[in-house]
């Protein structure tokens, strides 16, 4: 059986599009076993399984035992997850920002920073209705509108990030992960230290840190979907790196690997696709 990739993605409803960028419905099968790295990512991990269990046998925290998700929620991390699989991976992956979690867990996305969950611990039945809702439902339009009957349920529109600190997420994002803290601060008009603690407690890092994983983030797209006459210094040149040491030690750090390991163990993957980065 030759292995197949299906990748779909579509657009939340309206209320929905302030904090969740996309949802990604995603099917591959004819793979052999493997362990896959879950990296760091601008996004909190939100995904729905299809079929199979989300098998985490390493998490990003030691402390935290492994564990198999039905419906995965997880904070921002600076470090890898290692989750395994049988060959055949199917399900929705929803594109959450930080700025979204309070409007549909109540807390910050700082409550969940480094650590995983099962959405039903999380927020109760809903957690669950939305894991059968999507089982059930046929086709990836189907599944999508599950999702967006569901969020949109939770959601509280009155419990929101401010406006600073949303501001503040949004040009970390904006800029690829090449804005300074010293620019960002004065962009908000906030001292560095106020907005580094600020952001910290809402968000779970500090905006320096969340620079570095945007920058990687991007690195890691530009280098999965490059031309093959692209070099890693000349994808480390674009990103705003120093060089190449300097984009090899954040891949040692945040990916666990050197980018030519990563290149060659994990791509082609659904995580790194134009439709899955946003």
């Amino acid at each position: 059986m030759e292995p197949t990739t299906e990748v779909v993605a579509a657009r939340p409803a309206p209320a929905l599009a302030a904090f969740v960028d996309r949802y990604i419905g995603y099917r591959m099968s004819g793979f052999a076993a493997a362990v896959h790295r879950g990296l760091p990512s601008r996004h909190m991990t939100f995904i729905v399984a299809v079929g199979p269990t989300i098998d985490v046998i390493e998490q990003t925290d030691p402390r935290q035992s492994p564990q198999r998700y039905r419906c995965v929620v997880s904070g921002l991390q600076a470090s890898t997850a290692l989750i395994a699989h049988a060959g055949h991976q199917e399900g929705v992956g929803v594109q959450l920002t930080p700025l979204g979690c309070r409007t549909l867990f109540r807390m910050p996305a700082a409550a969940l920073w480094d650590t995983s969950v099962e959405l039903a611990d999380l927020v109760g039945p809903a957690g669950m209705e939305l894991w059968e809702r999507v089982q059930h439902a046929p086709t990836w339009p189907e599944r999508f509108a599950a999702c967006d009957r569901v969020l949109s349920a939770l959601a509280d529109q009155d419990r929101v990030v401010g406006p600073e600190l949303t501001c503040a997420w949004r040009a970390v994002v904006r800029s690829g992960g090449a804005i300074a803290v010293g620019p960002l601060a004065e962009e908000i008009g906030w001292s560095r230290q106020h907005l580094t603690r600020r952001f910290t407690r809402e968000f779970g890092l500090g905006p320096k840190l969340a620079a570095r994983i945007t920058r990687f983030e991007r690195a890691r797209r530009m280098l999965a979907y490059a031309p093959r006459f692209a070099t890693i210094a000349q994808v480390a040149a674009t990103c705003g790196y120093y060089d190449q040491a300097h984009l090899d030690r954040d891949f040692a750090v945040l990916a666990g690997a050197s980018p030519t390991t990563w290149l060659a163990e994990e791509v082609p993957s659904v995580q790194d696709s134009d439709e899955f980065a946003g």
